[in-house]
């Protein structure tokens, strides 16, 4: 009797002890504890001997707060109804919107909860500000926004702190201060994201401002004003920022302000602050390096120009993720060590499994090297060996790859094939292609699908202008160029920057306005004259100038053009930096355009005869040119 009194005691307690368990677990987003926990309560029979257990309820929220949505969104199905309340309803939405899922489904879930009466709360709210945020559904954002004042929940610093950073990702930064100054009551969270929007869409002097007045700074805001001052380019206040967050303040750089600043330096390319940083990190993490700083560095190295330091980082990461390696794999493909990415993919398969930016990676570094077999090989092997479905952008990359090989007619009927309509990128890809090979009337049809997917993107409109008048049909090229003047479209002026000293020096075509302008078009006249007597010719063949009617052009008209190719910005870089560098130093150069073909031709000779490596990061990819040839192969 006094022995099946105590088991009955204890089968009644055993549920209580499971659901303190599994709290325990989701407290600590101890998964496989908690599955193992789920695995007895299954075997066991104690989640479905009675609702009243809330057995359901508490693994539910043990997936939910690990991160597994499909099974917290299946686990919550099957709590009855009755015995949901408005925490179940709110952690789900939560998941929803914090981990990978399809932002539909978050929304979905949204409109239920208010189909079934649910209270909404302010934790509710934000995660429908957090969905928003995701897909920048500027839209949807003002409509919770609507609702949350309705609901008389608008004054929450945390929800308020949710709206906001929607309106920061969306780019609206005054509607960011107005929901700051009627704030009743801010934190220094909210502090931090208004100096988050103020720095990206207004800039560092007005982003300043913001961080002087903050009356509590914590490492967030430290890491957006300092990556905001190397990422724009200023070092020097960068460094000085640093230094007084790190020896006046004594505040330490965590694994996140330091990934953080590493990022501004791969996007501004200054290689200095990130040597810095790496010193730092390797101070204080030794060879143990946290693998997202790890990441960061090796990018930055990459971005930077330095592919084989960025290689030394990552073989001595300590512990390799898809991330890592994926970084890893885009650097090579933009330094075109094609071969290579393909020599140590099999490597990567064995610590890591590929996802579709790894495809990405290995179809661009053979569409930049000319691998096209080997590209074949891939693509077609992405469903089948790897289980990944082709993404567009996977298509892209094929129609790249087919198009740079001179293979215009499988490009087009790729893109006949594709599942999906083809987006700018992938018309973009092909249209490179014609430029390079000539295919005028293909070219020509693909400019007007680009222009009638982005009316206001000035390239495709000056491609097809200059087209028009190398083919002698002026009137249309003017036409053109009307219905951009008309619409006060300015075309994006192509601009070369080049870090000496710890500064950024940027040029633009024809640029007279850096102080040493001098004797920078001094070095200018002296290497064009080096130039053309190591056999270098001005390629005029794609300059056009308004009113230039495509036919052959006088010699006044020729030299014109000539002067016009000789003070491209990346040339002015070029001769800035040999006067400005030791003799033998290499020459980093950023560039946000495509460099053309007369100054790819040019700093070739340039690198042979003034005995330089010049590196020159452009839109699509890097050139390394040393000994007079570049490492792209003239394969670009």
């Amino acid at each position: 009797m006094k022995c099946s009194t105590i088991n009955f005691t204890t089968l009644q307690s055993l549920p209580a002890h499971f659901r303190s368990l599994l709290r325990s677990c989701a407290r600590n987003s101890s998964l496989s504890t908690g599955k193992k926990l789920h695995a007895v309560i299954l075997t066991s029979g104690l989640a479905s001997s009675s609702p009243n257990t809330f057995l359901l309820n508490a693994l539910h929220h043990l997936y939910a707060s690990c991160g597994v949505a499909s099974s917290a969104r299946h686990l919550f199905y099957q709590i009855p109804r009755s015995h949901k309340d408005v925490t179940d309803w709110t952690t789900l939405l939560s998941c929803l919107a914090q981990h990978r899922t399809k932002p539909s489904e978050g929304f979905c879930f949204f409109k239920e909860m208010r189909k079934e009466g649910v209270i909404l709360d302010d934790v509710a709210m934000i995660s429908v500000f957090v969905l928003c945020t995701r897909v920048e559904d500027l839209g949807m954002g003002r409509q919770a926004q609507g609702c949350l004042v309705k609901m008389g929940l608008g004054s929450g610093v945390k929800v308020c702190n949710a709206v906001m950073n929607m309106y920061v990702k969306c780019g609206l930064v005054e509607e960011v201060r107005r929901v700051f100054c009627e704030m009743n009551e801010r934190n220094v969270v909210s502090w931090s994201t208004l100096l988050e929007g103020v720095v990206k869409w207004e800039g560092v002097e007005n982003g300043r401002m913001v961080f002087d007045e903050m009356p509590e700074r914590n490492g967030v805001g430290w890491t957006i004003m300092i990556a905001g001052y190397v990422g724009n380019g200023f070092s020097r206040k960068g460094f000085l920022l640093l230094d007084e967050m790190v020896s006046r303040f004594r505040l330490g750089l965590n694994f996140v302000t330091l990934s953080s600043i590493l990022s501004a330096c791969a996007q501004s390319g200054d290689v200095l602050m990130g040597r810095w940083v790496h010193v730092y990190a390797l101070k204080g993490m030794g060879r143990e390096m946290h693998i997202m700083v790890g990441t960061a560095l090796l990018d930055m190295y990459a971005k930077c120009g330095l592919i084989d330091m960025a290689f030394k980082v990552f073989k001595y990461l300590p512990k390799r993720n898809v991330v890592a390696w994926n970084a890893m794999l885009g650097g090579l493909a933009m330094h075109g060590r094609g071969k290579f990415v393909l020599d140590i993919f099999p490597k990567m398969i064995e610590e890591a499994k590929p996802d579709d930016l790894t495809f990405m990676a290995v179809l661009s570094a053979c569409s930049h090297s000319g691998l096209v077999d080997q590209g074949y090989h891939y693509f077609h092997s992405l469903e089948s060996e790897y289980g990944t479905t082709p993404k567009i952008e996977h298509y892209a990359c094929m129609v790249d790859l087919l198009g740079r090989a001179g293979h215009l007619e499988e490009a087009v009927m790729l893109i006949k094939k594709m599942p999906m309509y083809p987006n700018e990128v992938v018309l973009g890809s092909l249209l490179g292609s014609c430029n390079a090979h000539g295919k005028l009337q293909l070219r020509e049809r693909i400019l007007q699908e680009l222009i009638e997917m982005d009316q206001n993107n000035t390239e495709y409109h000056v491609l097809l202008s200059n087209m028009y008048a190398l083919e002698g049909n002026q009137d249309k090229a003017n036409s053109l160029r009307q219905i951009l003047k008309s619409r006060g479209i300015r075309k994006v002026p192509g601009v070369s920057s080049i870090y000496v000293g710890g500064n950024i020096h940027q040029f633009s075509a024809g640029d007279k306005s850096h102080p040493l302008t001098k004797e920078i078009y001094h070095a200018l006249n002296n290497m064009i004259q080096r130039l053309r007597l190591a056999g270098y010719e001005p390629n005029t063949t794609t300059q056009v100038f308004p009113g230039s009617d495509g036919r052959e052009d006088s010699s006044e008209e020729m030299e014109e053009k000539e002067q016009a190719l000789f003070l491209h910005s990346e040339k002015l870089a070029v001769c800035f930096g040999l006067l400005s560098t030791k003799p033998g130093a290499p020459l980093y150069i950023f560039k946000n355009l495509r460099i053309c073909q007369d100054c790819h031709a040019a700093i070739k000779i340039v690198s042979k005869i003034y005995n330089r490596e010049i590196v020159i990061r452009d839109r699509n990819r890097f050139h390394c040119f040393k000994h007079g040839s570049c490492s792209c192969s003239d394969y670009w």
